[in-house]
């Protein structure tokens, strides 16, 4: 469909808490969710939040089969996810590196839970449970974080972990990250 403009980091718009999603399979929303793949895509995201690209909506996509971000991570399916919950299943939690793509050319050490159960509904009014752990659990943390207006620099602990992606990894032929 297109290619949207992805928000950056300073937009007051990607601090907002996300409007539910009341109407499932309308046009719009098929429409929405296409432009989102599209721009994911093209960035080569893990992940976009409807609100990083300016719709205030708790929709989110995610997965890949393989990201030259994040060369080491598992493939996770493509997944739609629409006004989700998420609740921690371990009380352990893992910090490693992220990147958004709202937060462009820079990394940092985030700790999230290690296991999770997300739940909502895809773009089909079909009921999703999962339970997932480890770089899953991080990447839908991290996108429905964007639904409370929440980036991923706000749940750091130690700033001086927050860097340039070139500097923090010189080998990575990273670009901007989600």
């Amino acid at each position: 469909m297109a290619i949207r403009e992805i928000l950056k980091m300073g937009d007051p718009r990607l601090l907002r808490v996300a409007k539910k999603v009341t109407d499932v399979g309308t046009p719009e929303i098929e429409a929405l969710i296409a432009d989102m793949f599209d721009t994911m895509h093209a960035a080569n995201g893990a992940g976009l939040a409807a609100p990083q690209i300016g719709v205030d909506l708790q929709l989110v996509i995610f997965g890949f089969k393989q990201n030259t971000r994040y060369p080491d991570a598992p493939q996770i399916p493509e997944t739609v996810l629409i006004n989700p919950t998420i609740t921690p299943l371990a009380d352990e939690a893992d910090e490693a590196w992220e990147g958004c793509l709202s937060v462009p050319g820079l990394r940092g050490l985030v700790p999230r839970w290690s296991k999770v159960r997300y739940e909502g509904i895809d773009q089909f009014g079909q009921a999703i449970s999962r339970e997932v752990d480890a770089f899953h659990a991080r990447v839908v943390q991290h996108e429905c974080d964007h639904l409370q207006g929440v980036l991923y620099p706000m749940r750091m602990t130690d700033l001086s972990t927050l860097g340039y992606v070139e500097v923090l990894f010189p080998d990575l032929d990273a670009g901007d990250d989600e």
